[in-house]
């Protein structure tokens, strides 16, 4: 939780700079906007689980509070890669001065998302579960 907290800081602190408006079309500016809703929609969901446990039952974990609480931590996955590859494409943009470079970066760290968050663990969810002979 620090970590993703941490990162909206440095989000928001990148507005404030005198190089935002100067380096980052109109265009740009309303990418970091996405990422930055992506990133808030993330947090809400990563800190829900605690909230939920404190307003509700502080002195046991139910079955059903570990359900919801993978769920929620699930469903944050995708707004926060979105978030932060939107993010790399534009610093990217800044670095390199090559939107393409850039756009590719980002795309090829969203897939490494896409695999370590959703490939790899349904492929080990179905090693686990025996429907495919151990590698």
């Amino acid at each position: 939780m620090p970590g993703i907290q941490g990162l909206f800081g440095f989000q928001l602190i990148a507005v404030f700079n005198d190089g935002f408006g100067r380096k980052l079309t109109e265009a740009q500016q309303y990418i970091h906007f996405a990422a930055l809703i992506l990133v808030s929609i993330a947090i809400a969901l990563v800190m829900a689980p605690a909230a939920i446990h404190r307003q509700t039952s502080q002195r046991e974990v139910s079955e059903r509070f570990i359900w919801r609480a993978s769920q929620l931590l699930l469903a944050s996955m995708l707004p926060l890669a979105i978030g932060l590859c939107l993010d790399l494409y534009l610093v990217g943009s800044v670095i390199v001065e090559m939107p393409n470079l850039a756009a590719v970066a980002a795309a090829l760290i969203f897939a490494t998302f896409l695999w370590f968050w959703a490939v790899l663990p349904h492929w080990e969810r179905r090693q686990i579960s025996g429907t495919e002979p151990p590698a």
